[in-house]
């Protein structure tokens, strides 16, 4: 029998957790039993799943192991919001009493998180790294080696950005809003975002994080709006900004004159790229990118070996591709 466990009276599709209960198995059996003890578990340790990009990835984890519900039991988790840092280590604390085999882990902080994860490796828990890298210095300094799995964010970026530029003029003025300083994910979306603009003499007049939050970068956006009067374009770091930025756009009646990118693919942005409303985005194949990590670990734990980063899909999504 499949076993998907998630936290107390939550289910998989909206899990918020943070809280201090171990998350138990929906079908009221606890982790410990026999019916589950012959496969290995497999926790799944995400950012906020408020953020459509997070649930996506959820969906397609849950997916995947009713479909390999011989293989392996799945704990998927999740914190409040995207700089919840307590509430995912108390997460990934929880996971190291429920002695899983396996944590599959999208960091909210690309430090932050590391000290956590060395004593889950200490008692033999495999632990992968999804879509935000963990800070390769900080691991190098704990001894840790944990393979990385996930796109280049930074070359997803920049064919964004580049989509965008070939769209204006040198000497044009856009603004960015970054993720949280201190992911490796937005440090390196900000880069491409960077790079592209440079390439194509488009001048990058301000840029502030948001947090990844779409309420924040409404505020955010609506302040760049106002301080630069001749700003042609937003570049958002994520999706979730990507609407905050177009919310403020729209308020100040700049729809035509401001162009906004993005970075997810998530389903409220391609429908807002086939109105004209947000000119691009980049997707990392949310659905699939749990799963990525998910193989990687059932791999690790079968071959007792530790794998490689292996680099996944990111490709640009425009209007013209969304037709298709």
């Amino acid at each position: 029998m499949s076993r998907i466990f998630t936290g107390p009276a939550l289910t998989l599709a909206v899990v918020i957790a943070g809280c201090s209960d171990a998350p138990v198995p929906s079908s009221g059996s606890t982790p410990s039993t026999p019916a589950s003890a012959s496969r290995p578990r497999v926790a799944l340790v995400m950012k906020s799943l408020a953020n459509e990009f997070f649930s996506t990835m959820a969906q397609g984890a849950k997916d995947h192991q009713a479909a390999n519900s011989d293989t392996y039991d799945l704990i998927v988790n999740g914190i409040r919001d995207e700089t919840d840092l307590s509430g995912q280590v108390s997460l990934v604390e929880q996971m190291i009493a429920l002695q899983v085999d396996a944590i599959v882990i999208a960091p909210a902080d690309s430090k932050a998180l590391v000290p956590v994860l060395q004593r889950a490796r200490e008692v033999g828990i495999i632990v992968i790294n999804i879509d935000n890298k963990l800070d390769s210095d900080v691991l190098s300094s704990s001894g840790l080696s944990i393979p990385f799995v996930g796109p280049d964010n930074r070359a997803g970026a920049r064919n964004v950005g580049e989509h965008l530029a070939s769209t204006m003029q040198a000497g044009d003025k856009v603004a960015v809003l970054e993720g949280l300083p201190t992911s490796f994910n937005g440090q390196q979306r900000k880069l491409g975002f960077e790079e592209a603009m440079k390439a194509a003499n488009i001048r990058i007049v301000d840029s502030q994080s948001a947090k990844w939050e779409m309420s924040l970068a409404n505020q955010t956006a609506s302040g760049m709006l106002t301080a630069q009067p001749e700003l042609k374009a937003i570049l958002a770091c994520n999706d979730s900004m990507a609407l905050g930025a177009l919310a403020a756009v729209k308020a100040a009646g700049q729809l035509e004159r401001v162009r906004i990118v993005g970075f997810d693919n998530i389903s409220a942005v391609q429908q807002a790229i086939r109105d004209g409303e947000i000119l691009a985005t980049a997707d990392q194949h949310g659905d699939q990118l749990a799963i990525f990590g998910i193989d990687y670990a059932l791999e690790a734990i079968s071959s007792g070996n530790t794998p490689d980063d292996k680099e996944t899909p990111v490709d640009l999504v425009t209007a013209d591709i969304l037709a298709k």
